[in-house]
């Protein structure tokens, strides 16, 4: 079957900025092979590539139990929604970049309501991570997961999981190569989510004030989204010291070149600044009930470098208390320590490698001939 001219009819679901930005990614490979007839929910990354959501992408980020019990009613409405949306216009095929628990129930009443579609998972859930029993259920709601960690498809593969393909991260068109910076600005990332700011603002707040009269710290810089950008500004126009708020993608690798280190909500952002090769400490604040699931995990490692390279790269600070004091001082310690910031850098460059080329069972592979295998299969 050719494609050359065909016209591809996708739903396509970005719940978050991360998934945003992977899904834009996906849209931009595609466009390039085929015309399409495009549906779905998605931020402004989607909305630059045509894209008219359906409802806000907003409510759709929560993180944390207390969050989405606050949002379930409208959680569970924009599920029904979702799904009657997509077997009522009936797309070729359906993906569903992370949201994991939205994509699981929006896959599973499709499958009560009939789509014959195909339907794709982007991004694997971490089932590595917690409940591993979870990965055989998804076998019958997704016909393939599209990875972007190296290690999933051998461990999806090991406990029965919908098949899975390795294609990487579009943070890998910005990987750098960058020396140790004896002076620059010290990067602020407090995430994205409603719960995620208001956990750490303060917390970052306290880190940039004790940081301030350092040598080696030229200023403070905050890189996020343009939908965040004047929330943020407002957030830090009574810090006692001035904070340059950057929502231009296009200026973060100069940014990166330039700065000493990054003090970094635990996400996908770990894994932009680690293919960046910038030093990093990494955060994380629980609610009560992640707080408590987390204990009984066992305190698992929960940023993405350390993760994928299978050891302690990276400092991680997780707490359910919110001490300021404890993460100051990983922050100054790293600030103070070139040898530590050194081994980051050369493990960013083991973790680069690693990233692009995929495991040696696994390769990397290019999403866009993913979704494009499973329209031909489809015969449509």
């Amino acid at each position: 079957m050719s494609t050359a001219r065909a016209r591809l009819k996708l739903f396509i679901l970005a719940g978050e900025p991360s998934g945003d930005r992977i899904a834009a990614d996906l849209m931009r490979r595609l466009k390039q092979r085929v015309e399409l007839e495009l549906s779905g929910v998605g931020g402004h990354e989607l909305a630059e590539q045509g894209l008219t959501t359906l409802f806000p992408m907003t409510d759709l980020a929560v993180m944390g139990v207390s969050d989405v019990i606050k949002r379930l009613p409208l959680l569970l409405w924009r599920v029904e929604q979702t799904a009657r949306f997509i077997r009522r216009t009936n797309p070729d095929i359906v993906v569903l970049v992370d949201a994991q628990d939205f994509s699981k129930l929006v896959g599973k009443r499709l499958k009560r309501l009939g789509y014959r579609g195909r339907i794709i998972l982007y991004v694997a859930p971490s089932v590595w991570a917690r409940a591993p029993q979870r990965a055989a259920k998804l076998k019958p709601i997704f016909d393939e997961v599209l990875s972007v960690l190296p290690f999933e498809p051998e461990i999806l593969a090991r406990l029965s999981g919908p098949p899975t393909t390795y294609v990487g991260h579009p943070a890998l068109g910005e990987r750098l190569t960058r020396n140790l910076v004896q002076r620059g600005p010290v990067l602020l990332l407090p995430g994205s989510r409603d719960g995620e700011l208001r956990r750490h603002l303060p917390l970052f707040r306290a880190v940039a004030e004790s940081l301030s009269s350092d040598p080696c710290v030229e200023g403070f810089v905050i890189p996020t989204l343009p939908a965040l950008k004047h929330r943020l500004e407002r957030a830090v126009a009574d810090w006692n010291i001035p904070v340059k708020v950057v929502a231009e993608r296009a200026s973060r690798p100069a940014l990166y070149q330039r700065a000493v280190l990054a003090c970094v909500v635990s996400g996908t952002a770990t894994l932009e600044l680690a293919l960046a090769r910038v030093p990093m400490v990494v955060s994380y604040v629980l609610d009560a009930t992640q707080a408590r699931a987390f204990e009984k995990l066992g305190r698992p490692v929960v940023s993405l470098p350390n993760i994928v390279l299978g050891r302690s790269v990276v400092p991680e600070l997780v707490q359910d208390n919110g001490d300021d004091a404890a993460l100051r001082h990983a922050v100054a310690a790293l600030l103070d320590d070139e040898k530590a910031r050194q081994k980051q850098i050369d493990a960013f460059g083991e973790l680069s490698d690693l990233m692009e080329q995929g495991a040696l069972e696994h390769p990397r592979q290019d999403p866009a001939d993913r979704v494009l295998a499973h329209w031909t299969l489809s015969g449509r």
